[in-house]
């Protein structure tokens, strides 16, 4: 009878498994290795979660999708975050994984570009759905507008490919460290034929991908309960691609029901996203890091990503409750 109950009780708690749906920001790639990972190793089912990841795509906006009740958590950066919070869905970033920023700005260095004061006059291709905000508040602080004039710059929107660059339609596109940039390297291109601009080191580096929830459901303690176990396992999940991420690449390459993705540039990201991640504080959010970004956000001069410091956007309610 003992045995038999002993037996009964894992089936129990799957039974009784709380659900998650997170939202990823794009597709599935080693970018989000570590909800993979987490989802691979048992680490969310240990925490008594069943967890479904929605990948993401070119037509797929996280904060559409959340206010939409399609998903309990997003991934999203926190200009994009903070944008559409300012337009009425009330995003609250509950944990971030990513301490630092990858976005950089790529140019072909026959273009005759060495600095940001070069970018005058040039072409660049710039992603939007969100992703845009970090980069018209680097044009802002340059003073160069991006509205095609003489003094200005000249904006197509990039898709999500390094075409641009390649056919040179673009004299610099976006990039990120752990992504595009290898594609264009992959491609033939030799890294002493590039000029790249990083975000972190122009001093307009933003919070990229971030864990957010709708404002609402931190109300409810329940909630929050189960965002604290979902975060604390995939913390969990993001430590141990950080120390395997070959075996990190291949759990996603498993998930990539696409096919799309290859071995080498999953291992390659794996390896590059390491870089970014948080490793000292769990990935609670440093209020200086927010503010940070919202300084940057704000200094768009009659063309601000947002117009107001917002209030209550960010929480460590979460970590309390994983205490």
């Amino acid at each position: 009878m003992t045995g038999l109950a002993l037996m009964a009780a894992p089936a129990g708690r799957a039974f009784a498994a709380d659900d998650v749906t997170v939202q990823l920001k794009w597709v599935t790639q080693a970018q989000f290795a570590g909800y993979y990972v987490a989802k691979e190793k048992g680490y969310y089912e240990e925490e008594g979660l069943n967890v479904t990841i929605n990948p993401g795509g070119p037509d797929v906006a996280p904060p559409q999708v959340i206010a939409g009740g399609g998903a309990d958590v997003v991934i999203d950066w926190l200009p994009s975050a903070l944008a559409s919070r300012e337009k009425g869905v009330p995003l609250v970033n509950i944990s971030q994984p990513f301490k630092k920023s990858g976005l950089w700005l790529t140019c072909r260095k026959d273009t005759g570009i060495k600095t940001p004061a070069d970018l005058k006059g040039k072409t660049l291709g710039v992603w939007f759905g969100g992703n845009e905000y970090p980069f018209l508040a680097w044009m802002s602080k340059l003073g160069l507008k991006t509205d095609g004039s003489p003094d200005g710059v000249t904006v197509i929107k990039q898709g999500f490919n390094v075409d641009p660059l390649l056919q040179k339609q673009a004299d610099c596109i976006s990039t990120m460290s752990y992504n595009e940039y290898w594609q264009v390297i992959e491609a033939g291109v030799k890294p002493e034929d590039l000029v790249v601009f990083k975000y972190e080191d122009e001093g307009v580096a933003t919070l990229e991908d971030g864990l957010y929830v709708m404002e609402k459901n931190l109300n409810d303690p329940k909630f929050v309960g189960k965002m604290a176990r979902f975060v604390k396992a995939t913390m969990k999940g993001w430590d141990y691609a950080r120390a395997h991420p070959d075996e990190a690449a291949d759990i996603v390459l498993e998930n990539d029901a696409t096919g799309a993705q290859t071995a080498q540039h999953q291992k390659t990201m794996a390896a590059e996203i390491a870089k970014l991640l948080d490793t000292g504080d769990n990935g609670k959010l440093d209020p200086a890091d927010f503010d940070r970004t919202v300084t940057i956000l704000m200094a768009g001069g009659s063309d601000p990503v947002i117009t107001k410091k917002p209030e209550g956007a960010w929480t460590h309610k979460v970590y309390d409750a994983m205490k």
